[in-house]
């Protein structure tokens, strides 16, 4: 049937269309890709598609035309004819070329292929265009079987295009409802597989964290074991080295001590040497009988037991202390000396036994001789120092303004002693008991005076100043002031300028270092008080008169112990003290004045120069270098006086200092010696050693025990 041919026609032009090669891809979702995305062209029928469809539309309208025309010609077999004709010949697309002038063309055509693409139903429609058309009576049977056929078919072929259509849409729905469920199951394991690749990494992370923070712990943990170590290692060395440092310090102390202790040892030894070396001299014995080869013998080996021991002790001059071995050449030295001595006394003593019974009664009348002679010697030789001093510009005694200030000082405080006779011999009970109590706080702070701190130094100066201010002090769990009574005021400036010189005449003399101390309480004491200062001055130089420089004459009718007494020695019923004793007390109160002049109390508030300076150490040195010297005192006095002050007055004064030292080694020194016997030799040797390392090294050092900052701020 020519239908069926056109069916199949159109069923090929269809497969040979571009839309017809299109490849279907299962996997077009899985990529995201359109459904469309295979065509490469743009969809379109071929060109004969219209053709054939212009034949389909054009079979209803030719009949319609042939029945027209038949009806009004009456010849139906002309129509068949034509029909037949037109079916066999193929001329179907001239004769609607001719009679449908408004066809659609070949763009519009494509257009439609489109739309009909996009709607599969519209496209059947359209391919069932006899059935769009108006329905037409038929007269020949033929023609409307045909028509019927033709009408079925189209409905059928409509039916099964949408049933397959619907098929094909629900395997669609189908297919893309299980493609999307894959793609979901396939979504949630991957959003799961995911999860579980994250909670696997946290969790490697996390465990990874946890062994770091377990390593670092145990690191820290070791590190804080290896401090512990450390710090045990190096507390112990720590307390190694202290231990050590104080063994040394121990040591060091011990061997000081014990060559200060050796050095007093040599300076005791080579001063029992030159007193038995005197006794050696052919001159102090010339009533012996021995002949002048023995004396000669014991001389010369004693001048060598000297030279030996002068040996050693120039080593101690440099600064060092002698060791064993010359403390034990020093000691065989010193036997032999006594052996030397024994020796001669022993020859001495043989001879002179041989004419012991004829010399006694010449014996006697010669002793009577000599001392007359001697006394006759004495006098001479004080009557020619006086001219010789009067030759040469030294004195005897101090000057006259001196004079007068020492007696004023002297003068003021017998006035103060003799007011205080109310106080000092009580009549009541509770004056007496005040008495002791003021006695007591004036007394015992300075007696507690150390070089241990600043604070506690300041501590016991602020007692001293709220006692002589006249406020309260507590002592002795009772409070104490001076406004208690007239005189309790003088009282304790006596008292407290009397502990002050005591302390000096015992505690300095021991224990050279405490002078600055008790200098520096007595210097603050002094700026605030004046009188104090003044009372102070006077005891000083009624027990020492030689911090003037005094020295007192034998006035007539003055016994002996009386003259001893004003000179400075302690005289009582045991009789007169050592030189030795006074040498040391004198040597404890002028260092005690050294130190005085050239201190001053740091938290003073007063401004201007000190009450008691430098100036008045000038004055003394300079006085004592104008008056003759006397044997051992004036040597000692000179060493320990310059060796505390003799460093502030070189820097105070300077080229004139060492003018006047220079005068004090050249000139005055030999007069020292000339009037310093063998036995006295010990204080003049320290100071012409004093004075060659100071005018050699031009400097002097600063004196031991001086308060530095470092001892206030303790």
């Amino acid at each position: 049937m020519p239908s069926e041919n056109l069916r199949w026609e159109t069923l090929q032009a269809l497969k040979n269309s571009p839309k017809g090669n299109i490849t279907f891809d299962p996997y077009w979702s899985e990529r995201g890709e359109p459904i469309l995305s295979g065509c490469k062209e743009p969809l379109s029928l071929s060109p004969h598609s219209g053709v054939i469809l212009e034949r389909l539309c054009a079979l209803p309208l030719q009949k319609a035309s042939f029945l027209g025309s038949s009806s009004g010609d009456s010849s139906p077999g002309l129509s068949e004819d034509i029909f037949t004709s037109l079916s066999s010949t193929g001329s179907i697309p001239d004769l609607n070329a001719r009679r449908t002038p408004s066809l659609k063309t070949e763009r519009e055509q494509a257009v439609s292929d489109e739309a009909r693409d996009e709607d599969p139903e519209e496209d059947v429609s359209e391919f069932s265009c006899p059935a769009s058309l108006p329905s037409i009576s038929l007269l020949s049977p033929k023609a409307m079987e045909t028509a019927g056929q033709i009408i079925r078919f189209a409905a059928e072929q409509q039916n099964k295009a949408k049933m397959a259509l619907r098929l094909r849409q629900e395997m669609q729905e189908k297919l893309v409802a299980e493609v999307a469920e894959v793609a979901s199951e396939q979504l949630k394991r991957f959003e799961e597989f995911m999860e579980l690749k994250q909670r696997q990494e946290f969790q490697s992370m996390r465990d990874m964290l946890n062994r770091e923070t377990k390593e670092s712990i145990g690191r820290q943990e070791k590190l804080k074991e290896e401090q512990r170590h450390r710090l045990k290692i190096l507390n112990l060395r720590l307390r190694e080295a202290e231990q050590q440092r104080l063994r040394e310090a121990e040591h060091e102390r011990l061997r000081q001590s014990d060559g200060r202790e050796r050095l007093r040892n040599l300076n005791t030894i080579q001063e029992e040497i030159l007193q038995l070396n005197q006794l050696l001299e052919p001159s102090t014995q010339t009533r012996s009988d021995l002949p002048p080869a023995s004396l000669s013998c014991f001389s010369t080996r004693g001048n060598q037991l000297c030279s030996q021991l002068s040996e050693v002790v120039r080593k101690t001059a440099e600064g060092e202390f002698p060791s064993v071995e010359d403390m034990t050449m020093s000691e065989r030295a010193l036997h032999e000396m006594r052996a030397l001595i024994r020796l001669m006394q022993e020859e001495v003593a043989k001879a002179q036994e041989k004419k012991k019974k004829e010399q006694d009664e010449e014996e006697q009348g010669r002793k009577q001789v000599e001392l007359q002679v001697q006394q006759e010697a004495q006098k001479k030789a004080v009557e020619t120092a006086k001219e010789k001093a009067k030759r040469k510009g030294l004195q005897n005694s101090a000057e006259e303004s001196t004079l007068k200030w020492f007696r004023e000082l002297q003068e003021a405080a017998a006035r103060c002693q003799e007011a205080l006779q109310q106080l000092n011999c009580p009549k009541d009970a509770q004056t007496k008991k005040l008495k002791l109590e003021l006695q007591k706080a004036a007394s015992i702070p300075v007696s507690q005076i150390s070089s241990n701190s600043g604070s506690q130094l300041r501590e016991i100066f602020d007692k001293i100043d709220k006692l002589l201010s006249g406020r309260g002090l507590v002592s002795g769990g009772r409070t104490i002031s001076t406004s208690q009574h007239p005189q309790g005021l003088d009282f304790v400036s006596y008292k407290l300028a009397e502990k002050f010189v005591k302390q000096g005449e015992e505690e300095v003399a021991s224990h050279h270092e405490a002078a600055f101390p008790i200098a520096m309480v007595a210097a603050g004491v002094w700026e605030l008080h004046p009188r104090v200062g003044d009372l102070i001055l006077a005891h000083l130089h009624k027990k020492c008169p030689y911090a003037v420089p005094h020295y007192p004459p034998m006035k007539e009718g003055t016994t002996v112990e009386d003259y001893q007494r004003i000179i400075g020695y302690r005289v009582d019923d045991s009789g007169v003290e050592g030189q030795d004793s006074f040498l040391k007390r004198m040597s404890g109160m002028i260092r005690l004045y050294a130190a005085l002049i050239q201190l001053r109390w740091p938290y003073g508030s007063k401004q201007g120069s000190a009450p008691h300076g430098l100036n008045h150490g000038w004055r003394w040195l300079a006085q004592m270098l104008n008056m003759e010297p006397l044997a051992d005192i004036t040597a000692t006095l000179l060493f320990d006086f310059l060796e505390v002050c003799g460093h502030a007055l070189m820097r105070q004064y300077q080229s004139q200092f060492w003018k006047l030292i220079l005068l004090l080694k050249e000139e005055y020194f030999p007069r020292i010696e000339a009037v310093t016997s063998s036995g006295q030799m010990g204080s003049v040797i320290r100071l012409k050693h004093f004075l060659e390392t100071s005018l050699q090294s031009r400097q002097i050092r600063p004196p031991k025990g001086q308060l530095n900052s470092a001892f206030w701020s303790s």
